[in-house]
């Protein structure tokens, strides 16, 4: 039996209240549970014993959380997200956390509530003559404890799942039902409730990342449209403009949309290619949804297409581009940055595409792509492509140093990085 004081229970051991019931056997009368030391008055101390039931208990785990935390634990608003092969993590509505244990040289003595002793076989064990002295039991003595680290979501996974089966231009536009299709099509199809146990991401992160990716639900199913395909209906909706006088600063979303419908897209999509490429108005009482395109995202949308075949000369790629554009859209270079890259070859410039879009979210695969891409970036280079990185606890500065070396022959000059 061992004595604890309260007050200095920090520095010799570590005491923690329970309430173990599923392990526990029927009540004994006779001993003090952990209400002892919830109670317990800093200038007094209680003993402590092993229950019978005392042992290593490896389904009972400690877990620190945050006080911040803990209404989405007793409100049941957390889940643990991974499959097999992957660390498991804690999400709540709108965070993501790694689970670390963290193991501790204290003894961390699990105490049960009073109702679940079963210590002492002889009653007077526990009533001792010196009121001061009472005795608790401990069923475990813990090594460790699990700790929450807020992580970013896993969302390359969630982009690998929606490339598994593009919805594209050769794909029926109806079905009768999707039970009727083809296994082989279904399973690399995934509903909201698949994504949200198989990717490592709260619900709120998740649908962020949907929407990053310009995803669409198209008959209960999370999809991404094969680019090409969604460029079609673009240049299907820039020709109705013309023909139909429409202001791509105020583009009607009933008249778009039935117009485009009416040229044999479907519905869903037809909506799907306003939110990928514009954004809505507001137009205070007047109840009509009004949509105008952004100028950037179309642009960008022309340059990708040109430069899908590979690099080309920056004067004949910026004469095709913007012919390309749509009349009233000025086709600008720096709308361009994080999408392409320019080298010299000789007295020419060259462009190509290489789009921070396609790049991985963690900072050490993202790194190592562009250091492959480049041995050493100018600062101005680098940015467009590192700016989007979110880790929590951690800048962007931060992940410089950690990430790449940073040269400057001289002080005003452009710094220069390459991998540490």
């Amino acid at each position: 039996m061992r004595e604890i004081k309260k007050g200095i229970i920090d520095s010799e051991v570590g005491v923690v209240i329970g309430y173990c019931m599923q392990i526990m056997e029927r009540p004994h009368s006779g001993c003090r549970g952990a209400e002892v030391v919830l109670n317990l008055h800093p200038s007094l101390s209680i003993s402590i014993a092993y229950d019978t039931n005392f042992g290593p208990h490896d389904d009972l785990i400690l877990l620190e959380v945050d006080e911040k935390l803990l209404p989405d634990f007793f409100h049941q608003r957390v889940s643990l997200r991974g499959e097999q092969s992957e660390d498991a993590v804690l999400c709540t509505q709108s965070k993501t956390y790694s689970i670390k244990f963290v193991g501790t040289s204290n003894s961390v003595f699990l105490i049960p509530p009073v109702d679940n002793l079963t210590l002492y076989e002889n009653s007077e064990d526990c009533n001792m003559k010196d009121n001061h002295k009472s005795i608790v039991a401990v069923i475990k003595v813990a090594p460790g404890n699990m700790e929450l680290v807020e992580v970013a979501p896993r969302l390359d996974k969630l982009k690998l799942l929606l490339l598994e089966s593009p919805y594209s231009s050769r794909e029926e536009l109806e079905f009768e039902g999707l039970e009727e299709m083809d296994r082989s099509i279904t399973k690399r199809m995934y509903r909201w409730d698949d994504l949200v146990d198989k990717v490592q991401a709260s619900e709120n992160e998740l649908r962020s990342g949907l929407q990053a990716f310009s995803a669409v639900e198209i008959d209960g199913y999370w999809r991404l449209v094969d680019e090409k395909y969604m460029g079609t209906i673009l240049i299907m909706l820039l020709h109705n403009s013309v023909l139909n006088d429409w202001s791509l600063d105020a583009l009607n979303e009933d008249e778009v949309v039935s117009t485009l419908v009416s040229d044999g897209f479907p519905l869903k999509l037809s909506q799907h290619c306003l939110h990928v490429f514009g954004s809505k108005v507001e137009e205070g009482s007047v109840r009509k949804s009004l949509w105008r395109l952004d100028e950037r995202r179309v642009c960008v949308h022309f340059a990708r297409e040109i430069l899908v075949e590979g690099k080309r000369k920056m004067d004949n790629f910026m004469e095709e581009w913007k012919l390309k554009v749509p009349k009233g859209m000025h086709a600008d270079f720096e709308m361009l940055e994080g999408e392409v890259l320019t080298e010299k070859l000789g007295v020419e410039s060259w462009v190509h595409a290489f789009s921070v879009s396609s790049l991985p979210s963690t900072p050490a695969e993202r790194f190592s792509i562009l250091f492959k891409e480049r041995p050493k970036w100018e600062q101005r280079d680098l940015l467009p492509y590192i700016r989007d990185l979110n880790v929590p606890g951690i800048s962007l500065e931060g992940m410089l140093l950690k990430y790449t070396r940073r040269t400057q022959p001289v002080l005003d000059a452009e710094p220069v990085f390459s991998a540490r």
